[in-house]
Order: C-alpha cells, then structure tokens, then sequence
C-alpha cells in the first residue's frame, strides 16, 4: 500500500502523511511535529524489519546499527509510528528551513544521500550507512559518511533551501557540484570528489578567494540528483557572522538600527 504523503509549505516544508491500518512508518528522533491520537509511537534501535530484536545476540546487533547511525550524525534510536485502528494523521519535517522529497523505491534502485538528509521511511525501506571512502572525505569533508536506502516503499528526505533535480546524462553526462549542496542521488550516478584545476597560482586564487576551497564533488552517469540552494556550512556562518554576542549588546543594537535586521 502506498503511503499517503503530503507536502505542505514552500521552502520549509513539512511532510502530512495519511497512515492506513498496517502501516508503519519509522523517523530519526527530532523529525517528529505531530500526531493524531490514534498513532501508536514506540522508540526502538533498529527499523522495521530489522533482526535485532530480542535475546542478547539481537541487542547486540541493533546497538551495531545505532552506532553506525551515531557516527554519521543520526539520532541513536527510531521512533516508529502505526495506526492500530482507523486512519491516523502524523506530521514529520527536517530541522533546517527547506525542501522536502518523497521518493518511492521500487526494491530495484539504491538511494545515496548526504548525512542528515533522512526523515523518515516506510517499514519496506531499509537504512544503512556507506562510506564512500577515506580518501574522498579527507578531500571534500563532505561526502565521506553517506545514507544508504534500499528495498521498497516511501522515503522522505530533507535538505536547505530550495531543491533542483538532474541528470548528470542531459549535460555531457558529468556534473560538478560544491560537495554541500548535495542531498541525495540514485546508483544510476557515480559520485567522487576532485581536486579544482591545477595547484597553480590561478588555480589556488580560485579556490582560496572562489569561496569553493579546493574540490568539488563531481557526479557522473544517467540518474537522478537532488541538489539544494543552502549549504549547512554557508547557513552556519551566516548566523555566526549576525550574531549578537552578549558583551557586544550595544553595538549590535546600534548595527541593527541601520541594517534593518531588529524589529
């Protein structure tokens, strides 16, 4: 049964989803924004389906994955949702302002995404962790420890701003992409992280005053791309750049006075 999902909102968006009878949906703690009062919540270590419930041999196994999860900046634990009896109302979001994704998996197509990006999923879906390799996050600092979904049913994701989709095929077949704005991609696209033209002066001269250090990541194939406008990088220096700091109360206020930023 497919689930019902709904995106309201524009570029922070959240996910209503319809749960049916038999349906369970699990989501990274801190994904959650509402509920019925029929959705039943359990938290667990592992997702739906998963055998690493019960006796010693099962704790061990989910206290893997949730240590897996922890190392790629995920919550410790799912929380699951299902209805026991009619229709139930379940409201989920990312925790940057945003765009969301519902993207359906047929049991055929891998999906990649960047740290994060995860929202929740259906109990068909199954949450992994990939390393894409030491060598490619030492380069990029991005891109290094990766989601990795497979099986079938609904998958939400989130990321920054405002989302574009592509295919690397309709542009030569390769595009290159600041490693931050990078949500997710199928295995149609081979992803890897390069250095920005030579280690000359112009070279250097791009990337240290470009803004875009010295890789890019680099995505080649025939699938699909989910990029997004903000880098959590970018958002993350744009708020300690504005910030009041509390022995410079004074000349923030003033700041704000002419800069138009306080009420």
């Amino acid at each position: 049964m497919t689930l019902d999902v709904q995106l309201v909102g524009t570029t922070t968006q959240m996910a209503v989803v319809t749960l049916r009878p038999g349906q369970v949906v699990y989501a990274e703690a801190g994904k959650f924004l509402f509920s019925s009062g029929d959705v039943a919540v359990e938290t667990k270590l592992s997702a739906p389906g998963e055998k690493s419930e019960g006796g010693l041999g099962g704790l061990l196994r989910g206290a893997v994955g949730a240590g897996k999860r922890v190392l790629a900046g995920e919550s410790f634990a799912f929380q699951h949702f299902s209805t026991p009896g009619g229709d139930g109302l379940l409201g989920l979001a990312g925790v940057l302002p945003g765009e969301m994704r519902h993207l359906e998996l047929d049991g055929s197509t891998t999906w990649f995404a960047e740290k994060d990006a995860f929202v929740a999923a259906e109990a068909g879906v199954h949450f992994d962790i990939a390393f894409s390799g030491l060598g490619q996050g030492l380069m990029g600092g991005e891109g290094f420890i990766l989601e990795r979904f497979t099986g079938r049913g609904s998958l939400l994701i989130a990321g920054a701003g405002d989302f574009i989709d592509l295919n690397p095929a309709d542009y030569g077949g390769t595009v290159r992409v600041d490693t931050g704005c990078i949500v997710a991609w199928d295995d149609g696209v081979q992803y890897s992280v390069e250095t920005v033209g030579r280690l000359n002066r112009q070279g250097i001269m791009s990337a240290v005053f470009g803004g875009e250090g010295l890789t890019l990541a680099t995505l080649r194939g025939n699938g699909r791309v989910i990029l997004q406008s903000v880098t959590i990088e970018g958002f993350a220096k744009a708020l300690a750049k504005n910030a009041v700091k509390p022995d410079q109360q004074g000349l923030g206020a003033i700041g704000g006075l002419f800069s138009g930023s306080r009420g």
